[in-house]
């Protein structure tokens, strides 16, 4: 992937140097003008150019005299994920993303990016993966491959297909191996931040320790578990239950042999012939509005079951997401192994 800032020049950019930029960029040939401080001035692409020639302005002159002044952006921690599909239905294939102070802090390209989530991520990756051993006794679960890549940087990079580009880990066993592995994301266009757990803390307890998120939305998922989850769609589906906190669930189908009776006091009320009933179990991954992190104690050991417990007792609005979709939680060997078999079959 392009370095967004291989996207920015400055205003007194010549327009020769400019073309030059362009064509290093080939398909994504457009550039976006900023000022000395990064604030976005404009974009301008090789039309722009080409329409500059024709007024007779020459390519030694300042791009500042061709740019478009007015164009499209993406506001951080500040945006309607219906206008990023909106841009995206409008074939706007690149733009800008600026802060408050209307700096340019990233850039989504459309070609390797299926949205652009106003979420903040936090991995749990401080587990010991004990089931796993003696694989895990050198390396840290989440580390190990499957397929060329950390079973972890498999759930980054599906967060980030989707935009999202604010990240925290949460991590204790071997820690630093990860901390070395992932550094801070800036190669990626992204931002990690680390919170370690002193003691072990439950699979959502470190997250009270994080007071400083970009969004009003939160997600935090198991670092262990593989999955093709449509996060876009996870997301609107939040918005339009006006939840306050969901989970993916997985369904399970559990299917008698025999007929099952409906009794009462004795009596058969009704029977069911060999019938399949659906259950959903937990899959490690939530998401909740920012607010209710604060039910979460502080340095407490606490689970994301508690919190659920806690916010259905408050009469907070918890929902379930039935994934349609690959789901694996790498707990086990025989896991493990099937990990390595199905990441060649299904399609992340």
């Amino acid at each position: 992937m392009v370095n967004f800032r291989d996207h920015l020049i400055t205003t007194g950019t010549s327009i020769r140097d400019a073309l030059k930029r362009l064509d290093v960029l080939a398909r994504d040939a457009i550039v976006f003008v900023v000022d000395e401080e990064g604030r976005l001035k404009g974009s301008l692409t090789d039309g722009d150019v080409r329409r500059g020639l024709l007024k007779g302005i020459t390519i030694e002159e300042p791009v500042s005299e061709i740019i478009q002044d007015h164009p499209k952006f993406i506001r951080k921690g500040a945006r309607d994920v219906r206008q990023i599909i909106a841009y995206r239905n409008e074939n706007f294939r690149i733009i800008p993303v600026i802060d408050a102070q209307d700096k340019v802090v990233n850039i989504v390209n459309f070609r390797f990016m299926r949205s652009y989530l106003p979420i903040d991520a936090i991995i749990m990756a401080g587990g010991r993966g004990q089931r796993l051993r003696p694989l895990t006794d050198t390396t840290p679960k989440p580390l190990l491959k499957v397929g060329d890549k950390s079973i972890m940087e498999h759930n980054v990079d599906r967060l980030a297909l989707y935009g999202i580009d604010d990240f925290w880990f949460s991590v204790k066993y071997l820690g630093d191996q990860i901390v070395d592995y992932f550094g801070d994301g800036t190669d990626k266009n992204r931002s990690i931040h680390y919170v370690w757990e002193d003691e072990p803390m439950g699979t959502i307890g470190s997250v009270s320790k994080i007071d400083n998120f970009e969004h009003e939305h939160v997600l935090v998922s198991n670092s262990d578990v593989l999955t093709n989850l449509d996060y876009e769609d996870f997301y609107l589906d939040f918005l339009s239950k006006e939840a306050d906190f969901a989970v993916v669930t997985i369904p399970y189908n559990v299917s008698i042999p025999y007929a099952v009776l409906e009794t009462s006091n004795g009596h058969v009320m009704d029977f069911k012939e060999k019938p399949t009933y659906t259950y959903y179990s937990n899959g490690g991954i939530y998401l909740m509005k920012r607010s209710v992190l604060e039910y979460i104690p502080k340095n407490t050991h606490f689970n994301a079951t508690d919190l659920m417990e806690k916010l259905i007792s408050e009469n907070k609005k918890v929902v379930s997401y039935p994934l349609v979709g690959y789901w694996l939680d790498v707990g086990k060997h025989e896991d493990f192994e099937k990990a390595q078999r199905d990441i060649n079959t299904i399609k992340f």
